[in-house]
């Protein structure tokens, strides 16, 4: 592996710190998201070396991203690239901290449908499950109903 220097290409440095630091210890579905960031990355910000990255660059990269996405997920890009660039920083590959007191915009959220059923409907879905003595999705279903737990846990995703 190659050693990243400051006048590599960040979204290379990103790319890497992303292969050494978090491959293998996160979830599948976290490392996708890290992937969704450098695609971003390499998109919206594919010329500035890892040195050149400063408050301001950094800020443009913020709002250039925003102009596509929710405040939250601006957000949710922001802190996925904030851990590599703190490490960028303590390794002295970046002079300062450029994600010092970013703003973070977007646009406006939509409207969401609601991602969890009420009490009545909970009710209502438990009484016409198939809970007979041979096992299938419902009794998946009423564990999951009964224990709290996400689809994608029970899943093991």
């Amino acid at each position: 592996m190659k050693i990243i220097r400051k006048d590599d290409l960040f979204f290379l440095y990103y790319e890497q710190w992303i292969k050494v630091y978090k491959e293998g210890a996160v979830r599948e579905i976290t490392i996708a998201k890290y992937r969704m960031t450098l695609k971003w990355v390499k998109e919206l910000a594919s010329t500035p070396k890892v040195y050149e990255l400063n408050r301001t660059t950094y800020e443009q990269l913020l709002n250039e991203y925003a102009l596509y996405h929710e405040r939250q997920t601006t957000m949710d890009f922001h802190h996925q690239l904030k851990g590599a660039i703190l490490d960028a920083v303590d390794d002295e590959l970046i002079e300062r901290d450029p994600t010092r007191k970013a703003i973070i915009k977007g646009k406006p959220p939509k409207e969401k449908k609601p991602k969890f059923l009420n009490q009545f409907e909970l009710n209502t879905l438990i009484r016409n499950l198939d809970l007979s003595d041979e096992i299938n999705w419902d009794w998946l279903i009423l564990l999951i109903a009964k224990t709290g737990m996400r689809f994608s846990e029970a899943l093991g995703l």
